[in-house]
């Protein structure tokens, strides 16, 4: 079993021949806590390509009513809050926030981003999500500060779009090809 774990995460075709388990447990935390997505998908293989994996992924996420979306959404850590200060962020998110030197803010920064986080989340109703990697802690500050105006409805398909970057980077992490 552990030859098809190295096999499966190494190219598309492992994962297209994995038994659901296999499949699961490998794509499973792609989606931030959120195995259901692989669950479903894992009935449409074989896919093509990663871009196909993902799309179908991503649909699935899409297809969901909007109360569905937001649960979703609320499976999501807030940026630099709590679970980050208590240590309880997905090795995915943990990696990912402390690549845009969300690990390493000042005090004043602290306070900054979790008034932005309470503030957001009073507004939409959710956590304020976007793909830290295609970002700088600056530009971060900036897209929370421009986005916390917007439409809640705007706000949700924002955030399932920032959702589908972040996944597409990680199953690139995980899968060649």
């Amino acid at each position: 079993m552990s030859g098809m774990l190295t096999k499966a995460v190494d190219d598309l075709a492992g994962i297209n021949a994995c038994d659901r388990a296999i499949f699961v447990g490998l794509l499973g935390p792609v989606f931030e806590h959120a195995a259901r997505v692989a669950e479903r998908a894992y009935e449409q293989r074989p896919f093509s390509s990663v871009d196909q994996l993902h799309a179908a992924m991503l649909q699935i996420v899409k297809d969901w009513s909007k109360d569905e979306q937001i649960a979703f959404v609320c499976g999501h850590p807030e940026l630099a809050g709590k679970e980050a200060i208590a240590g309880a962020l997905t090795r995915e998110s943990e990696s990912e926030q402390a690549g845009a030197g969300l690990n390493s803010l000042s005090r004043a920064q602290m306070e900054e981003i979790a008034a932005l986080n309470a503030a957001y989340r009073a507004q939409h109703g959710f956590p304020f999500v976007i793909c830290v990697r295609h970002y700088t802690k600056t530009g971060i500050f900036a897209e929370f500060k421009r986005r916390s105006r917007r439409a809640s409805d705007t706000e949700l398909e924002e955030a399932i779009d920032q959702i589908g970057f972040i996944t597409r980077l990680r199953l690139a992490d995980l899968i060649a090809g």
